[in-house]
């Protein structure tokens, strides 16, 4: 039986997750309008959504602006469809049983994602790099990629935890089995 104050830390929590995942679709939202509007509209990039404004290295290399512009898209939709996982765990989760196969399957793909978000950022990261040497300024870019080995290594130990509750779950249903 879960006590009071430890459902009252789960929901804030579950609260917490949310408020992440609305903030990571209106990121994942600016980001997108910002690239509608650089390739449209590029006068008017300066005052939307964290003014990320690339339009020199679209003027230079289309396919070097496509590329990276991908890799920060990609980046921000998957960290907003990670904490819509996440969310989605906390509601269907039951703290009395959470040994079970749906929280086992949540939680590897948690971690999937999370991997997905820092191999994917850090070749992003390289990527930028490279073009540095080619005189793009993407000092502005540094943001969207500079955790990537805090999710590679988060990616890690959740895959770890996945790993000890899936193994958790057959040793449950084994035991119900035997009885």
């Amino acid at each position: 039986m879960m006590s009071i104050s430890n459902n009252f830390v789960f929901k804030a929590l579950h609260v917490v997750a949310y408020i992440i995942f609305i903030g990571l679709c209106i990121e994942a939202g600016g980001l997108l309008v910002n690239f509608v509007f650089s390739l449209y509209k590029p006068e008017m990039v300066e005052n939307l959504y964290q003014k990320l404004n690339i339009v020199e290295m679209y003027e230079r290399s289309q396919w070097n602006f496509f590329g990276l512009y991908s890799f920060i898209l990609v980046i921000a939709i998957l960290k907003a469809h990670l904490f819509y996982v996440v969310i989605r765990l906390m509601h269907k989760m039951d703290l009395s049983k959470p040994f079970n196969s749906f929280v086992s399957r949540q939680i590897l793909k948690i971690s999937y994602y999370t991997l997905s978000i820092g191999f994917i950022s850090h070749i992003g990261r390289q990527l930028a790099r490279n073009l540095m040497h080619y005189g793009l300024a993407i000092d502005n870019l540094n943001d969207f990629w500079a955790d990537s080995q805090a999710f590679i290594l988060m990616g890690a130990v959740i895959y770890i935890i996945a790993t000890i509750f899936k193994k958790g779950v057959e040793i449950q249903n084994e035991n119900e089995l035997t009885v």
